[in-house]
């Protein structure tokens, strides 16, 4: 009897030791927050490095902001001079304290937008490009489908709490991302200062972004704040030529859980020479008569991995080069699976090579 309680205790302990174990690798994201919602993104690999409840929707405050910049810069001439509508004066929360009437360029403008989080900013360049701020909303919804953010919805240009409002953490990092690609884009929002003037005023923004100033490589993107979303926070930075966007929704130790996760993930990834990752011959031979070979090489130098991935690839290459190939011209292709990111890279043409053809002659 005693041994058989004893069984039915140890099967007990054992389950419960084994439900705990799944509990501790299912909740393992390499990285806690105290965060409602959170994700690490590393764009060059397309790769979620940690994901916390990335996928609920949640209220952004003014991490909105990154897609109203976004579509002003792509739409809108940075040199244009707009005079700020009535409908655009008195906006609550964050501002630039804008009169009717006041004229400035949409550079200053985006420069209030990102850096001073200035919601009358934000509605003066909604009502530029689309003439009602419903309209615009519709537009920064159907912009960022575009992208991959299926789940986010836009009912204003600057983030001020509406129950329609909403994106992802998961949503958030791909929109951010792809802002980054725009080259002003990413200059404006990692600016710290900015001086600009209205009329014959002096007027100068600071990025309310602290991690510009807190944590190295640091490139943006945009601080968000309503009592309703909490702490919301989007960053960016690039180090040894690695980028990662964090996000965090309603966090109250945003900044600490930000240079964490980043931290994490430069501690995580690795940037690899592809001439220690792989092997490909330097030259193929030719079918020309004076036995010239056509030396080959890379589209790129190096790849990002995991320090824990393994890298197989395979080489798809001619074996002869039978017509005339220019510098740069494509020969073939390597492919390399790192983890579970597969990518296609180039093997180009590194000299010119003229094939002589033989002329057939006819009785």
């Amino acid at each position: 009897m005693r041994d058989r309680k004893t069984l039915l205790y140890l099967f007990i302990l054992s389950t419960f030791l084994l439900s705990m174990m799944a509990l501790l690798v299912s909740a393992d994201t390499g990285v806690n927050t105290r965060a409602k919602s959170s994700a690490l993104y590393n764009p060059d690999t397309k790769v979620f490095l940690h994901e916390k409840n990335a996928y609920a929707r949640l209220p952004m405050a003014s991490t909105t902001k990154i897609v109203t910049a976004l579509i002003s810069i792509e739409t809108l001439d940075l040199d244009e001079v707009i005079s700020v509508p009535v409908g655009a004066v008195g906006i609550e929360g964050s501002s630039l304290y804008l009169r009717e009437g006041d004229t400035l360029t949409v550079k200053d403008l985006v420069h209030g937008v990102l850096l001073q989080s200035a919601n009358d900013a934000a509605t003066v360049l909604a009502l530029r490009i689309s003439g009602s701020v419903p309209d615009f909303a519709e537009l920064m919804t159907k912009r960022v489908k575009e992208i991959g953010a299926l789940d986010t919805r836009f009912q204003n240009p600057h983030g001020l709490d509406d129950a329609e409002h909403y994106t992802t953490a998961h949503d958030l990092t791909i929109i951010t991302a792809a802002a980054l690609e725009n080259e002003t884009f990413r200059t404006i929002c990692s600016t710290y200062k900015y001086t600009f003037k209205i009329g014959d005023e002096t007027r100068t923004v600071v990025n309310h972004n602290k991690l510009l100033n807190l944590y190295d490589g640091c490139i943006g993107v945009k601080t968000g704040y309503t009592k309703k979303s909490g702490r919301c926070l989007v960053s960016a930075a690039v180090r040894d030529g690695i980028t990662l966007v964090a996000v965090t929704l309603d966090d109250p130790d945003d900044w600490i859980d930000h240079k964490a996760m980043l931290n994490y993930g430069f501690d995580k990834l690795e940037r690899v020479a592809l001439s220690e990752a792989v092997t490909i011959p330097d030259s193929i031979p030719t079918i020309s008569k004076d036995g010239k070979k056509l030396n080959i090489g890379l589209s790129k130098d190096s790849i990002i991995k995991s320090v824990s991935d393994n890298v197989s690839y395979t080489i798809d290459l001619p074996r002869y080069i039978t017509k005339d190939t220019a510098t740069g011209d494509k020969i073939g292709e390597i492919t390399i699976k790192v983890g579970e990111h597969e990518e296609k890279i180039d093997i180009i043409a590194q000299n010119d090579i003229k094939i002589k053809q033989t002329k057939r002659r006819f009785l």
